[in-house]
């Protein structure tokens, strides 16, 4: 009797543990590009590492700040170059081992590693110490008011783990480097990392020990994450159950997801803009066919092709009215955007031949465009859309499109001459853009300006930024900024994202301009 008892509770608690598991089978279109959490400042691989790994602080979300691993931080009173975070304590890592302000220092400095795609964000920092195992001091050169909004995507690692599996260096992404935190992680997060396979599919699990397990929802049991390149794919998975929740929703089928039993699209401004980057610093290009001279050196012909966008019919045919165009690559959301400036980008076929024409290029010219086809919202739609508009002004171009894995070293490698980026911006600053966009690259900034463009009054007073405590002076300096990145037509802005996220209605999150959802927030019904 006692034995049938048992058993019987057994089989009772064995299943409503079944019936209390819930999965979240998610999908977008590509898989984070790394697990390393220095390698790349890339929105889907942080997104993906959100859920393993924490920063000090992070964004709900609202776009409010929330304590994450730092629970207070201040400048101190008597030293505005020092900020001093306040650690939580009490927090293990996956394996068990305690947090502590050790494992602080060691991340940031590992962040500041010349291969480390987050070392821009960091670059004000002279110094990392420990106070004490849960007090830290970041000494800045000069003060750094906006210092807290560069460091939600700074993820920290555990010091003896890294230094027991020989991964002390940051991957060397372009390099083609596999690593053992490539592939593997040990965070702080809410979720585990039960296995990875890169661009197949990634398993997670909820993490009974987390720190704050009892202050979210945590309704999320297990995460199934699946990279799903082809859209009608992606949308066939969507409708038959195979997942339950789509990122990088095709815009071609948004009525009809939402239209289905048990389906919800839900939608918000992204904070992302989509433009072109042309190679104006190269004497000459390999890319075209003019011999000896680079067309996109002149500012004529950069403006040329920027008139020869017709972001509207993009915004229609190709987007279906998901997207607003944009004549700035800052999105509405951030300090220094303008409507003024967002709106200077305009269609003018004639007048952009007559531009061509005026720079010696009245038969045109050749050039190949690098395009992405798995990052960005029907990316390599919008770049079949420009060849179309720009042949129309006598610039044949050939379109070469691929993964963003190969794409993007393709830039920040300096190999491409005319290529799309899509830029967001998680401090709402335009610094964030300048230091990675708009500076001269250096080894520790710029490193994404494939521009060639280099001015050394610019680059000055985008360094100001960081220190400059009057706020009046400091927005005057910005505005300076972006009249220069204007008129020398650095990049053709496109359009500013809109964000669909489709699920089952079971599935609680709104939309995060950020389009990085943290699974912990995640409610099930």
């Amino acid at each position: 009797m006692k034995v049938t008892s048992f058993l019987s509770a057994a089989l009772l608690l064995s299943s409503t543990a079944l019936v209390s598991a819930e999965t979240l089978k998610w999908a977008r279109a590509g898989d984070a590009l790394t697990l390393d959490p220095h390698s790349q400042n890339e929105g889907p691989s942080h997104t993906i590492r959100h859920q393993m790994y924490e920063p000090l602080i992070i964004r709900d979300t609202t776009g409010a700040f929330e304590p994450a691993l730092a629970t207070e931080w201040a400048p101190k009173a008597d030293n505005p170059n020092v900020w001093v975070f306040k650690l939580r304590e009490g927090v293990t890592f996956h394996d068990g081992a305690a947090f502590n302000a050790e494992d602080v220092v060691f991340s940031f400095e590992r962040a500041m590693q010349p291969n480390s795609d987050m070392k821009e964000l960091i670059g004000s920092i002279t110094e990392v110490r420990a106070v004490d195992d849960y007090t830290i001091e970041m000494v800045t050169d000069g003060p750094n008011p906006i210092l807290p909004s560069n460091l939600t995507n700074l993820f920290i690692m555990d010091k003896d783990w890294t230094e027991a599996n020989n991964t002390v260096n940051v991957q060397d992404f372009e390099g083609g480097e596999i690593t053992y935190a490539t592939t593997n992680a040990n965070g702080t997060g809410a979720y585990v990392l039960q296995s990875r396979e890169p661009d197949v599919k990634t398993v997670m699990t909820k993490n009974e020990n987390y720190w704050g397990i009892d202050q979210f929802p945590m309704e999320v049991t297990e995460i199934v994450y699946t990279p799903i390149q082809n859209a009608a794919t992606r949308v066939a998975a969507m409708l038959s159950g195979e997942i339950n929740f789509l990122q990088d929703m095709p815009v071609q089928d948004l009525e009809r997801v939402n239209a289905a039993d048990g389906l919800v699209v839900k939608q918000a401004p992204q904070n992302r803009v989509i433009f072109f980057g042309m190679n104006q610093g190269a004497d000459d290009i390999e890319a075209d066919n003019v011999d000896g001279a680079n067309p996109l050196a002149d500012v004529r012909v950069r403006k040329a092709m920027s008139m020869a966008m017709n972001r509207d019919a993009i915004r229609q045919v190709v987007m279906r009215g998901q997207s607003q165009p944009a004549g700035m690559i800052a999105p509405p959301f951030v300090n220094g955007w303008t409507e003024a400036m967002d709106g200077e980008s305009s269609t003018d076929t004639d007048g952009a031949k007559a531009l061509l024409a005026e720079a010696g290029y009245d038969s045109g010219f050749s050039i190949r465009l690098d395009c992405p086809n798995d990052r960005y919202i029907n990316d390599e739609a919008i770049c079949q859309a420009a060849v179309g508009m720009l042949g129309q002004i006598g610039v044949t171009v050939n379109l070469d499109a691929k993964p963003k894995a190969q794409h993007f070293p393709l830039i920040t490698d300096g190999q491409t001459d005319f290529y799309m980026l899509g830029w967001g911006v998680p401090t709402y600053d335009s610094e964030y853009i300048f230091n990675f966009l708009v500076h001269g690259r250096e080894s520790d900034i710029g490193t994404w300006n494939g521009t060639g463009f280099d001015n050394d009054e610019i680059d000055a007073k985008i360094k100001s930024l960081a220190s400059n405590t009057d706020l009046e002076a400091r927005n005057a300096d910005i505005a300076d900024i972006w009249r220069v990145v204007q008129d020398e037509q650095l990049y053709i802005p496109l359009h500013h994202q809109v964000l669909n996220w489709g699920m089952g209605e079971g599935v609680g999150i709104e939309v995060d301009p950020e389009d990085q959802p943290k699974v912990k927030y995640i409610t099930m019904n």
